[in-house]
């Protein structure tokens, strides 16, 4: 509270006792000075800065000091103004008003300056004249420091406490100043340029003026009414302009010349006068601001000492978890090179590199770009523009891009691509359009989902076998297609399903990478209970399978029910999935190659994880489950993945052996058998990091079935 009266009063700081409360007593900050036109009754005017109580506004006296050398103060019942406070203030002081203001002004700034206050204190120095300059250019930067400049009388060189007024909350920032000589400011003012350090608040087009102390004390400066703002690729050049006739504090003067070193936006290692250069292969970004780089840095001389990959205001350094690899072509590149061929004549030729980093900039529009740091603390930008790709796109095109006879590609799928799709959130399939061919009733009965992705063959003989099967001619089928797929075989396939007079919807989905994303797209599709899975892939080893299933989830309600599964040479291609833990790490093991036979006298049989692939389930948990998990490269594991997570959210699963699917493995991944069994090896790990300490706590079923 600032309370201004009539009176004598000692100044500076007394104990003060209000309505006579001699228990609760408080310090206040009292300023004095004597009346320009005294009277009678008062020759000195006051002004009190007291902390506020809960019930202050309605107190009737205040006492100044001690009981026997106090004295009692009446309060007018008048509340007043920031604004009639500070003109009360200059009237009563007259000349002495801007030292009475500059003590109160002192106080004020201690401790938390909040926006009220900040306010006051602004009304206090502009009533007393002690505005000084504009503020006529406010700059951001790439690394959230903000950028002033204008001119002032008052301002002085070095570091300068200022306090930010404005729509933000108040921000109370040391700030380095630098002065320049100014030919069109007014006589005595010169310009000035500033650095604040970095803070949320300190937004520019939330700073309306600063309140800052100048040689003469406190003042305020305003941000001019035709300020430019600045973005952060036009700031250093501004720096720049002001930084040769400048002068200030060395410090003040190196965090300048360092800010005026910023990125913007253009490419400067290509100017170093050093054999450092450096350039990039792939760079692509998914989901989650998750980037996987791969690129070259020639730096034989060792003069880098730190790369950081920067957006906005977030950045990584790259150099300290990046897989360096060998690149002899850069090597050559440069050999004809004078300028740039090392001094040392080195051997190394890992100018190579690929790696993984995570940037959650605010403003994810923000420029990408690298920034190198030398051993002479000078920095240099290489702009970056990535592609935007799904996580598992970019990690094939960057292990399809590597010679798998590299010593390096271990440590590169170990240390960048196992974390990269580790850590990269996943792209829900999207719907494109539905078409019903017929009438679709997906209530008459469990609607069959059948996942057509781009890979397998056309599917007609598959609805054939279907509309031969007097149980599945009735019942809703939905087929689901990658959005090309679809937009080539939609009229097709409608024609098709009339002829067979089956009940078909034709689903086309987009962001769709194999039979599972498919399935996920068709469950979204529909609103019924239940859903009976098909990939695409498998066909019915005989009729009445659809009724089996059906009659059997009947008995087992909200479990998910698959049938076996077999190649055509009468072999097991899966029976169920178990965990073993004979191991030092449970493993997840499953049968496969053993001769159908084997398993055909089984019954009902509880298992670790059902198959997706083919399976009668409730439709709701897969949704709840989040969908698939966009981790995996391939199929295998990241079906077995969601088939764990349904069992461990208490869905049982269960093995129908009197049931039996036809089928194939799935097509190899592109680039061959040396691309499959990368991929393979990957999925594997990606699986075991996330489920090898959950199954060795939680381990139901123990054992393979009997």
């Amino acid at each position: 509270m600032l309370i201004l009266g009539l009176g004598r009063v000692m100044a500076g700081e007394v104990v003060v006792g209000v309505d006579g409360d001699q228990a609760g007593t408080r310090r206040a900050f009292v300023s004095q000075w004597r009346l320009a036109a005294p009277s009678p009754r008062a020759k000195h005017g006051f002004a009190a800065l007291l902390p506020a109580g809960a019930t202050d506004r309605g107190m009737t006296t205040i006492r100044f000091g001690e009981d026997e050398t106090g004295a009692a103060y009446i309060f007018a019942p008048r509340l007043a103004s920031a604004e009639e406070a500070a003109a009360l203030v200059t009237e009563s002081a007259a000349s002495q008003s801007a030292a009475v203001i500059d003590r109160l002004v002192d106080v004020l700034m201690v401790g938390n300056v909040n926006r009220r206050r900040l306010l006051t204190i602004t009304k206090l120095l502009q009533a007393a004249d002690a505005s000084d300059g504009f503020v006529e250019l406010i700059g951001d930067s790439h690394d959230r420091t903000t950028f002033l400049q204008g001119w002032s009388r008052s301002m002085v060189p070095g570091p300068c406490r200022v306090s930010l007024v404005g729509n933000a909350t108040p921000v109370v920032e040391e700030c380095g100043i630098a002065v320049f000589p100014r030919p069109d400011a007014p006589d005595s003012a010169s310009g000035f340029v500033g650095l604040l350090a970095a803070n949320q608040a300190a937004r520019a087009l939330d700073i309306e003026g600063l309140v800052y102390r100048g040689r003469a004390g406190w003042r305020y400066a305003a941000v001019h009414p035709r300020r430019r703002i600045a973005g952060p690729l036009e700031t250093p050049e501004h720096i720049r302009s002001h930084l040769l006739r400048s002068h200030s504090a060395p410090d003040v003067l190196l965090s300048l010349r360092a800010a005026a070193n910023s990125f913007d936006g253009k490419e400067t290692v290509s100017s170093l006068p050093y054999p450092v250069r450096m350039g990039t292969d792939n760079t692509f970004e998914a989901d989650g601001g998750n980037l996987l780089v791969s690129g070259w840095l020639y730096d034989p001389d060792d003069h880098v000492v730190a790369v950081r990959l920067r957006r906005g205001d977030a950045a990584t350094r790259v150099d300290e978890r990046w897989t360096r690899l060998d690149r002899p072509d850069v090597t050559d590149s440069f050999n004809d090179q004078q300028h740039l061929v090392s001094s040392l004549r080195s051997e190394q030729h890992a100018h190579g590199f690929i790696s993984h980093a995570k940037l959650t900039s605010e403003d994810c529009g923000a420029p990408l770009y690298f920034e190198l740091t030398l051993r002479d603390s000078r920095r240099a930008f290489l702009p970056v523009h990535p592609t935007r790709v799904s996580a598992r796109l970019a990690a094939l095109r960057h292990i399809g891009s590597i010679d798998p006879e590299t010593c390096a590609l271990p440590a590169i799928i170990d240390t960048q691509i196992v974390p990269f799709l580790g850590e990269t959130g996943r792209s829900a399939p999207v719907i494109d359009a539905i078409l019903d061919a017929g009438s679709f009733d997906q209530e008459s009965s469990p609607p069959i989902i059948i996942g057509a992705g781009g890979t397998e063959g056309h599917i007609s003989p598959l609805l054939a076998l279907l509309a031969l099967d007097p149980e599945t001619r009735r019942a809703p089928i939905v087929i689901v297609m990658p959005a090309e797929r679809y937009r080539r075989q939609a009229a097709c396939l409608s024609e098709l399903a009339r002829f067979y007079r089956l009940s078909v919807r034709l689903v086309s989905a987009k962001g769709t990478a194999d039979y599972y994303d498919l399935l996920e797209a068709g469950a979204q599709a529909l609103s019924c209970e239940t859903i009976v899975p098909l990939s695409a892939s498998l066909i019915p080893h005989a009729t009445g399978w659809y009724g089996k299933l059906v009659a059997t989830t009947a008995t087992l309600k909200g479990s998910i029910i698959s049938p076996v599964q077999a190649y055509e040479d009468h072999s097991v291609r899966w029976a169920g999935s178990w965990i073993d833990d004979n191991y030092d790490q449970p493993v997840v093991g499953r049968y496969t190659g053993y001769p159908l036979k084997a398993v055909t006298e089984m019954t009902l049989t509880r298992i670790a994880a059902a198959s997706l692939e083919c399976c009668i389930m409730p439709r709701d948990a897969l949704l709840r489950a989040g969908g698939f998990s966009g981790s995996y490269l391939g199929a295998q594991e990241k079906g077995l993945d969601l088939g764990l997570r349904l069992s461990r959210s208490g869905i049982d699963s269960y093995l129908l052996p009197s049931v039996q699917m036809w089928g194939c493995d799935e097509p190899r991944e592109e680039g061959g058998p040396a691309m499959a069994t990368l991929v393979e090896g990957i999925d594997r790990k990606i699986f075991k990091s996330m489920w090898a300490p959950v199954l060795a706590v939680e381990k139901h079923p123990r054992k393979r079935p009997t």
